[in-house]
């Protein structure tokens, strides 16, 4: 009895420790197998981040091969373009081009037909304050005013007396002999100069390169790169002169920035032929052969391209609001004024390719036609919002036919530059806002620009509906 008792003890033992041993090798193969998804989900992760990348490079390589393994159209890109994350690869094209800068011959300038002389009001009557606002203030009927061409105008343009925007004396002297012109700017340390590329040496002597800054931006600039000072104490980062600007007008950096890109000519008023790049994009044409195929080869005096992806301005307006570049509100009271004063959605029908343009370049000769049309879409973009593209298929509206416009392709103006990406993104509280309400309550309200959107309209547009905006591009 006892040794059945010791065997049947001794069997216990032995089974227990199959049971345990039993157990111990299920952990190990749970555990294992839990690694295993584990590393499959990761390599899986892996693979497909690896073949986003190949996608993405691929799609922007020089490479032919490759490139044509890109599918341009791709929900991927899509994606990504939509959410600012990446851009889809520019699409670019040829630009027909003459072969050789020394070979251009530069034309007798355009005569100045229909408006023939053209000054600027520098002092409102009605401003007593003794720090007036930079673009004055333009009244409803000055505004409806300016619309109408005469052989003699008188206009408000900016640079109002004593109202800032102020430059040092040696660049004042500098900018008196520069008659071609590549200018650009650089506000609240966004951006430090890009060197232009392929600059032939008769363009190198012929243009002067002006990159204005503002104070905090030449600060930035110093700390980041090399700026030289040569003998009469003009600033340098390469080929570019440096042109601070003291006294900004203006609370927001985005209407700063307007003063040289739109009024270029009252910045650098002997100039002859202006092109205006953003801070951000680095020029890879000769800027004499810009002007030879933009302007001089069609006999324009203004040039710039077609959007890539809107037409309509309320198109353009409803991705401001959507991408949040300004508050929604103002955006359309904007429109609604557009609509109202007449401005159509942008139909083939329409002379103009597009009513919306790619801002960022821009190709003028200075005729007295061409300086009206920039100081009004500079009133525009002072009275309302500092969202350029939405006014500036309006100020074309109104002028009708007396502008000698040139719209190119948008393939041909992703072949005018490198683009860059800002050093940091610009936003401000007011961009967030959604009512009228908000923007009072919160104080966001600029003090300086603007004003057109707060002062009360000669009309009744409540009952104005604005026209549904066709979303023609994920990218919006």
């Amino acid at each position: 009895m006892a040794r059945r008792s010791r065997g049947g003890g001794g069997g216990g033992v032995v089974e227990a420790a199959l049971k345990a041993d039993m157990a111990a090798m299920r952990l190990v193969w749970r555990r294992g197998a839990v690694r295993l998804v584990l590393v499959s989900a990761i390599a899986w992760a892996m693979l497909v981040l690896l073949a986003l990348a190949f996608h993405l490079w691929s799609c922007s390589s020089s490479v032919a091969f490759l490139s044509a393994l890109c599918k341009k159209d791709s929900k991927v890109l899509n994606v990504l373009d939509s959410m600012w994350l990446s851009s889809k690869p520019l699409h670019r094209c040829p630009i027909p081009v003459a072969d050789d800068p020394n070979s251009v011959a530069i034309p007798k300038r355009t005569a100045n037909t229909i408006v023939k002389k053209l000054s600027y009001i520098t002092v409102d009557k009605q401003d007593k304050d003794p720090s007036p606002l930079f673009g004055g203030r333009q009244n409803w009927k000055q505004r409806e005013e300016s619309f109408k061409l005469n052989s003699t105008m008188k206009v408000h343009c900016g640079f109002m007396k004593n109202s800032g925007a102020d430059m040092d004396s040696v660049d004042v002297k500098y900018i008196q002999k520069c008659k071609f012109v590549v200018a650009s700017g650089i506000f609240d340390g966004y951006d430090i100069p890009h060197q232009p590329s392929n600059i032939s040496h008769r363009s190198q002597k012929l243009f002067c390169f002006l990159m204005v800054v503002d104070e905090v931006s030449l600060d930035f600039i110093e700390k980041n790169t090399t700026v030289k000072i040569d003998s009469a104490g003009g600033k340098w980062v390469g080929i570019w002169r440096l042109i601070t600007v003291h006294r900004l007008p203006f609370d927001e950096p985005r209407r700063n920035g307007k003063i040289p890109k739109i009024l270029t000519h009252r910045l650098f008023p002997q100039a002859w032929y202006s092109i205006w790049i953003d801070g951000k994009m680095e020029l890879i044409v000769d800027p004499l052969l810009i002007l030879e195929r933009y302007l001089w080869r069609g006999k324009y005096t203004f040039a710039v391209a077609v959007h890539k992806h809107h037409r309509s301005i309320y198109e353009e307006g409803d991705a401001i609001k959507r991408r949040k570049r300004y508050a929604r509100p103002l955006v359309d009271l904007q429109m609604k004024m557009y609509y109202y004063e007449g401005m159509e959605p942008w139909s083939p029908k329409k002379k103009m390719p597009s009513d919306v343009p790619e801002g960022a370049v821009l190709i003028r000769e200075h005729t007295t036609m061409t300086d009206l049309f920039s100081c009004l879409w500079f009133n525009e973009v002072n009275l309302f919002t500092p969202r350029d593209q939405i006014s500036f298929g309006y100020v074309v509206h109104r002028l009708g036919d007396a502008l000698k416009f040139f719209m190119f392709p948008n393939c041909e103006y992703n072949s005018l530059f490198i683009l860059h990406r800002h050093t940091r993104e610009h936003s401000s509280k007011v961009e967030w806002a959604k009512t009228i309400d908000e923007i009072v309550k919160k104080g966001l309200k600029e003090s300086r620009g603007g004003l057109g959107l707060w002062t009360p309209y000669p009309a009744d547009l409540s009952s104005v509906e604005l026209p549904a905006a066709k979303r023609t591009s994920p990218a919006g």
